[in-house]
């Protein structure tokens, strides 16, 4: 399986998106994106290089790994019945900024880099049942005597900068009447490193992220019991595609209601993945239990 950049990909299929935008008017039974697929005999999946254990690269490697990309691979499966054609998997490394952007040109068919299902993406492109639910957490120290949020009056906290931590923290302090020190970083090994030498009290972020970055050292810190929020993720795909939103939500339904979904849960966040051989252990959450109980695309604000 050979994987191409973002770069040469964009300019190599940036004619085919044009001339694409016209026969995707008239769509037969296997409606645009997969037509779109049998025309150019691939099916492009988008995935990110670093998003541990979602979808990241291993050193080495050409073909991608991670709990969505391992679902992904059902639904291109799927894809590959539905046309009757074994068509190859071509992963494309995408970036934050760019992966709607190269779904609505055609540029990637699928992304599953793990997308947070919100309701200003879903008017972009479409979205898919959800398939993980991200919490926001707290890791502290053992042994520091914090149990609760409300705990952290006070005290410094460690966000990320400009994501979604920086908010929620601070409504969460107003919500509880206390007062904390907030302190932003760039990246989770940053914020991990102020935490480990005791410079703050306490580390907020995604709680995938937190339980990376504790695996190397699960002795000395602990995830506080419940979440400050809780955003659902989803596979993304083409807008207004009703096929293909159609087949990605009934092979990710046979999925959950196989228990399938449920294994490759445990083995990207409970068993020891690569490449440092360490697992996550973090069991899942009662809310991505009800999703697969109650499959849905409802997005959040």
């Amino acid at each position: 399986m050979k994987k191409i950049s973002r770069f040469s990909l964009a300019l190599g299929l940036s004619l085919f998106a044009i001339a694409g935008g016209a026969a995707a008017q008239e769509t037969g039974a296997l409606g645009p994106t997969l037509e779109r697929v049998v025309a150019r005999n691939a099916v492009y999946v988008g995935y990110r290089e670093a998003a541990l254990p979602f979808s990241y690269q291993m050193p080495g490697q050409a073909v991608p790994v991670g709990y969505l990309w391992e679902i992904c691979g059902h639904v291109v499966k799927t894809m590959q019945e539905k046309i009757g054609k074994a068509v190859p998997l071509v992963p494309v490394a995408v970036t934050d900024n760019a992966r709607v952007m190269m779904l609505k040109t055609g540029i990637t068919d699928l992304d599953c880099g793990g997308a947070a299902s919100t309701v200003v993406r879903q008017k972009q492109v479409g979205l898919s049942y959800t398939v993980y639910v991200s919490e926001l957490r707290v890791l502290v120290r053992k042994g520091a005597g914090i149990e609760r949020f409300e705990q952290l009056a006070d005290k410094r906290v460690v966000v990320l900068n400009g994501g979604v931590a920086d908010r929620q923290v601070k409504q969460n302090a107003l919500m509880r009447n206390i007062n904390l020190q907030l302190l932003q970083v760039n990246t989770p090994a940053e914020a991990m490193a102020l935490l480990a030498k005791g410079e703050v009290d306490a580390y907020v972020g995604d709680d995938a992220t937190l339980a990376a970055q504790r695996a190397t050292q699960k002795d000395g810190y602990e995830l506080l019991v419940g979440g400050l929020a809780a955003e659902p993720y989803a596979i993304m795909l083409p807008k207004d595609d009703a096929v293909l939103k159609k087949l990605v939500d009934e092979t990710l339904l046979s999925l959950m209601q196989s228990g399938e979904l449920a294994r490759i849960y445990d083995k990207w966040f409970i068993s020891p993945i690569p490449p440092a051989n360490l697992g996550l252990d973090l069991p899942m959450s009662t809310l991505l239990k009800a999703a697969i109980q109650a499959p849905n695309d409802k997005p959040v604000n």
